[in-house]
């Protein structure tokens, strides 16, 4: 018997480190602009209207042109390493609109779709980002049940996670310090530099993986001439699709990943003004309480996806996780609570509930469907999500401008609007009561469809 690449703890873990470095720098892009609303709106004259808009429009072209799911197809036809390659080229060219929206088109009284010239095509560039940084996620969540298959999957799946994270706790801890001292587009720059790195990194691992590749080959046509024959290895048809949607454990990951994010994505986007206006702490400092999940998430997404690997229960703490989001979203819409500490704690239990969740639901894809229909099922699961992604900003921002104005209050020589929070977070409630029912219905459907999402991964 040969041994492979990925049968080495060091080169298996080494390969994830790599392509993690890719998401890292995603991460930090997605979300290095959400510390800066209250700065776009003082300082560029963007509105809570234009910052849904554009928020929103990650998800657009994922969304209308269908763009996660062609991915899903590229993928499982042509494979990770093109794949990867295409959607960090994709990443890189978004950025680099977006940084431009912000330096070139800023003072111009424009309009387009509704919004200023500035704005729209900054939210072009960020559906472009928006599109490479999906695909390259099923991207990286296919490598790693290729080179992890019944190793440590989940722990995997859970470091990989925790390291996307980094990005994310970057992006909002540090963007509106860069932005005070550097300028408002100096961290959207920064972004840019770190995908570049990323595309290098993942040419890398390309190398890596065709080596693996070869070796998989190898083992493939000793094992058939031997008679003994790899179902998972069956080339991916269209009919496959027709498979995927049938299977109930499809809308219920779907329904659950598009509930659960729907209320943490979107919400850390407006976290920071929370922080500012209802808790009274300072911006540089409310950056770094937004940024508190990721921070919970680097921590505990590997020990949780470390659980399910030795001990299963994936179903049950998904259910627990989305519990923990219920209890952290309705404490915060009760409006006499505004002591910093209780925020503080709050985004703690966010960041748990946010480990909590994705340690378990990405491996348990692997579970329910074989690894020719991989790509494609994490594609659809991502465009699902991608649907919540798109409205619930757009829709958060809307309730802000129509509903929610207090007044108006000038910092630092700039006057903007002041907001109460309290409907939208209800709305975020709202979305994580769904996401604890539909947890429930895929812990019944799983004793009876034998999914053994409650069964260890390691073999």
């Amino acid at each position: 018997m040969t041994t492979k690449l990925n049968d080495s703890a060091t080169m298996r873990w080494a390969a994830l480190g790599v392509v993690a470095f890719t998401m890292m720098a995603a991460y930090f892009v997605n979300d290095e602009m959400a510390p800066l609303k209250t700065l776009l709106e003082s300082g560029l004259s963007w509105n809570s209207d234009d910052f849904g808009f554009y928020t929103g429009a990650y998800s657009a072209l994922n969304v209308f042109c269908l763009m996660l799911i062609w991915g899903g197809f590229i993928l499982d036809y042509f494979g990770v390493r093109f794949t990867g390659i295409l959607s960090c080229a994709l990443m890189v060219g978004g950025t680099a609109i977006q940084y431009y929206a912000i330096t070139s088109l800023v003072g111009s009284s424009d309009m387009l779709l509704g919004h200023p010239i500035s704005v729209t095509v900054a939210a072009g560039g960020f559906s472009i980002f928006g599109v490479g940084a999906e695909v390259a996620g099923i991207t990286v969540t296919k490598i790693i049940a290729k080179w992890f298959k019944g190793k440590e999957m989940a722990t995997a799946m859970g470091v990989q996670v925790a390291l996307a994270r980094i990005g994310s706790l970057a992006g909002y801890a540090a963007a509106l310090p860069v932005a005070k001292a550097m300028g408002v587009s100096f961290p959207t720059l920064m972004g840019l530099m770190l995908l570049l790195a990323g595309l290098v990194t993942f040419i890398v691992f390309n190398f890596m993986d065709k080596k693996l590749d070869n070796q998989l080959a190898a083992e493939k046509a000793a094992n058939l001439a031997n008679g003994i024959e790899h179902e998972d290895d069956e080339k991916f048809n269209f009919r496959d699709v027709l498979a995927i949607v049938k299977n109930p454990g499809f809308w219920l990951i779907a329904l659950l990943c598009v509930l659960f994010y729907s209320c943490v994505f979107p919400f850390q986007k407006y976290a920071t003004e929370i922080m500012v206006m209802k808790y009274h702490v300072s911006e540089d400092f409310a950056g770094f309480m937004a940024g508190l999940p990721a921070l919970g998430a680097l921590v505990l997404t590997p020990v949780f996806g470390g659980l399910v690997d030795r001990m299963g229960k994936a179903a049950s703490i998904m259910l627990l996780g989305s519990a923990l989001l219920i209890a952290v979203h309705f404490t915060f819409s009760i409006p006499t609570l505004t002591a910093s500490w209780i925020a503080i704690v709050l985004m703690i239990l966010l960041g748990i509930a946010f480990s909590l969740v994705p340690s378990a639901m990405w491996p348990s894809v692997a579970k329910i469907f074989p690894a020719r229909q991989l790509g494609t099922a994490y594609a659809l699961i991502f465009f699902v999500q991608n649907l919540g992604l798109l409205a619930v900003p757009m829709l958060i921002g809307s309730v802000l401008d129509k509903y929610c104005i207090t007044g108006q209050e000038v910092t630092d020589g700039a006057t903007h609007n002041v907001y109460d929070y309290t409907l939208p977070m209800l709305i975020f409630g709202g979305l994580a009561v769904l996401s604890m029912i539909v947890g429930f219905v895929l812990k019944v459907v799983d004793k009876k469809k034998g999914y053994n999402l409650e069964v260890p991964n390691l073999k």
